[in-house]
């Protein structure tokens, strides 16, 4: 089973290295910029790892 992995940052450049590094694990990656954007992806999406910027705006 592929893991689905969540990455919330408002750094563009930031979370594009994450989802290439996770990416290149075989992970299925789901990135946003913005934290309103990712709750609404999880509301019906199944995510098993979120990895968030601590410091989002909004």
């Amino acid at each position: 089973m592929i893991e689905n992995i969540l990455v919330v940052d408002d750094e563009q450049a930031i979370a594009d290295l994450i989802e290439i590094y996770l990416k290149n694990e075989n992970y299925k990656v789901t990135k946003f910029y913005n934290a309103q954007d990712a709750l609404k992806y999880i509301e019906s999406e199944k995510v098993d790892l979120a990895i968030l910027d601590i410091m989002l705006p909004i």
